[in-house]
C-alpha cells in the first residue's frame, strides 16, 4: 500500500485508572503523520500502548485495515502487532554499537524483504555513526538510531511516544526534518504523541486531540490547531497560530529564509531541509505578536504583516486579551493586555499591521 493511501485505524477501547478513565471510540484515517495531541495526563500514551497491545487490562476493539488486533477474546500479542513503537527513551542495547542495536532488530523480523537496512541508514543518516558505541552519541543521535531500529522491524504503523520530549530546541530542530520524511519514504503511517504544539505543528497531516480520556476533535492539523474553541483546553498557556507558507527562498549568506504567506513575505531562520517552492508549517505564539495602528518605520523588526482585526477575547482572570487579525484569509492572535487594547482603541474590523520579530520562529524550524 503507498503511502498516499489512507488507511483505517478502527478503536472501540475502555481502561480504567485510580482516578482516570480512558474512553474511545473512534475511526481514524492514517496518511503521514497524525498528531495525537493534547495536554499532559490527556492519555495519549495509554491509548499508544493499548494500540501496540501493551496494555492487556483495556477492553474493546482495536482494528487495524481490517485486522482485528483486539476484540471480546481475541488479543493478538504484541510481539505479533506489525507495529513500531518509538519511546522518550531510546532504549539501545549499550553492550552494542550502533550496527548492533540495527543489526539485531532486523534479525528479529518475522519474515524477509520489506525495509532495506542501507535505505535507513541514508535516511536517518547515520552512516557515521554505524562503529560507534551507544553511549556515546548525542540525545538526537540516540533517537536517530531508535527510529531506525524501530523502522527495520518491518512495522506497518509507526507508533512514536514524545520521542523528542529529553531534547533541547537545538536537536528538535535537527531531528524533525527526518521525522517528517519517515512516512513518505517508506510507506508507513505514523502516530506521533505531544504536547508541544511547535512539533505538531510541523509534523502532522491530521491531529487527533485527546483531552481527559476522551477524543474531542479529528481533522487536518492547520484546521484543527487554529480552532478557537481549543485554544484554552488543549492549550491553555498561551494562544498560538499556525501558519502555511511557501518557501520562496533561501538566503544562505543571511541565514534566512523568505516564505510566502497569504501573499505577504516574512523571513524565518534558513529551512534547510525544505526546497524553494514546498510548503512548510510554522506556529507562533500569540505573546510574540506586536500590534502596530500605524505602519512602523525604522525597527529592527523585519516581518509586518497587514490585516484586520476580527475579534478581540478577554482572557478571563487575566491581564491579556486575544486579538484575532485577518491576513489573507486566515488568522494571526496577539496576547495584548487589557490595557494596551483601550489605549490604542482597537475593535474589531480595525486595519492593523502584525509585527513579528524572525527570532520568533527559531524554536519551530
Amino acid at each position: 500500500m503507498s503511502a498516499s493511501e489512507r488507511q483505517q485505524l478502527l478503536l472501540r477501547v475502555k481502561v480504567s485508572y485510580p482516578g482516570f478513565n480512558l474512553d474511545i471510540d473512534q475511526e481514524i484515517g492514517l496518511a503521514g503523520v497524525v498528531g495525537l495531541f493534547g495536554p499532559s495526563g490527556g492519555g495519549k500514551s495509554s491509548l499508544l500502548r493499548i494500540i501496540a497491545g501493551l496494555e492487556r487490562d483495556a477492553d474493546g476493539q482495536v482494528v487495524f485495515n481490517g485486522e482485528e488486533w483486539q476484540n471480546g477474546s481475541t488479543h493478538v500479542p504484541a510481539f505479533r502487532r506489525p507495529v513500531g513503537f518509538v519511546f522518550q527513551d531510546a532504549r539501545l542495547f549499550p553492550h552494542l554499537s550502533v550496527a548492533g542495536n540495527l543489526q539485531f532488530a532486523q534479525s528479529r523480523r518475522s519474515h524477509d524483504g520489506g525495509i532495506i537496512f542501507d535505505e535507513v541508514v541514508s535516511a536517518l543518516d547515520l552512516d557515521q555513526l554505524l562503529h560507534r558505541g551507544t553511549q556515546a552519541l548525542s540525545g538526537g543521535e540516540r533517537q536517530r538510531v531508535a527510529i531506525a531500529r524501530t523502522l527495520l522491524t518491518n512495522p506497518r504503523l509507526l507508533l512514536l511516544d514524545e520521542p523528542l520530549a529529553a531534547l533541547d530546541a537545538g536537536r528538535k530542530r535537527e531531528i524533525l526534518p527526518y521525522i517528517e520524511a519517515l512516512p513518505k519514504r517508506f510507506g508507513i503511517p505514523a502516530i506521533y504523541v505531544s504536547h508541544a504544539v511547535s512539533e505538531i505543528a510541523s509534523l502532522a497531516d491530521d491531529v487527533v486531540v485527546l483531552e481527559e480520556g476522551r477524543i474531542t476533535a479529528v481533522g487536518p492539523a492547520v484546521d484543527i490547531l487554529n480552532r478557537d474553541d481549543l485554544q484554552s483546553s488543549a492549550m491553555p498557556s498561551e494562544p498560538v497560530s499556525i501558519l502555511e507558507v511557501r518557501v520562496a527562498e533561501h538566503l544562505e549568506s543571511l541565514h534566512l529564509t523568505r516564505v510566502d504567506y497569504r501573499g505577504q513575505h516574512i523571513t524565518v531562520p534558513i529551512m534547510k531541509s525544505i526546497a524553494a517552492g514546498d510548503s512548510a508549517r510554522l506556529s507562533l505564539r500569540a505573546g510574540d505578536v506586536v500590534i502596530a495602528t500605524a505602519e512602523p518605520q525604522g525597527l529592527s523588526v523585519r516581518n509586518m504583516l497587514s490585516g484586520n482585526i476580527i475579534a478581540i477575547k478577554p482572557r478571563p482572570d487575566s491581564a491579556f486579551s486575544t486579538v484575532s487579525i485577518d491576513i489573507g484569509g486566515s488568522t494571526v492572535r496577539a496576547q495584548l493586555t487589557h490595557h494596551a487594547v483601550e489605549e490604542l482603541g482597537l475593535a474589531p474590523g480595525m486595519p492593523v499591521f502584525a509585527l513579528i520579530k524572525t527570532a520568533s520562529f527559531d524554536r519551530n524550524v
